[in-house]
């Protein structure tokens, strides 16, 4: 189930990423330096949120990390509270992490993956699967951080150039 404050935000994003391009586009098409401003204005906006978003996901890392554990850890206990009943988070982290219990994999055996060879502790392969990811996160939003510089250089070289050819007519 998708929750519906994170669809609103991907239909802002939507709505504000189109509305960069109508700016851009039609900036440089009518060779307007008021639409290339604010193009160049919406681009150094989205790029200082890119660095902001990317700072803060790299000093709040140990706090995701510990909420995943706390969601692993709480499922954990109700599994082995209500006497082995069925519990689909619990299942679902051990397929998706390949791994088996927290310090010993007794308890919820029968959660686990049947091709498991050695038994691993979620708690570490959660630590881990995050710290690889986040890396991934990083790369693709300096890739993204790039192109958005490029698109600024870009519109103010147009920028100017618009202008210098209405200095010579």
């Amino acid at each position: 189930m998708v929750s519906l404050p994170g669809v609103y935000v991907l239909v802002g994003a939507g709505v504000l990423m189109m509305t960069v391009g109508f700016f851009g586009c039609c900036g440089a098409a009518r060779e307007s330096q008021c639409l290339l401003g604010a193009f160049f204005t919406c681009l150094l906006v989205i790029f200082a949120a890119e660095v902001t978003a990317g700072v803060f996901a790299f000093i709040g890392k140990k706090v995701a990390v510990q909420e995943v554990q706390t969601i692993y850890d709480d499922a954990y206990n109700n599994y082995v509270s209500e006497g082995g009943k069925g519990n689909k988070t619990l299942i679902q982290f051990h397929d998706a992490l390949q791994c088996c219990g927290k310090e010993s994999d007794v308890q919820v055996k029968a959660t686990c993956p049947k091709d498991l060879g050695q038994s691993r502790n979620c708690m570490d392969e959660i630590q881990n699967v995050i710290d690889s990811k986040l890396h991934l996160v990083g790369i693709v939003g300096i890739g993204i951080a790039g192109i958005t510089i490029f698109g600024m250089i870009f519109s103010m070289v147009l920028c100017c150039a618009i202008r210098n050819t209405r200095d010579m007519l």
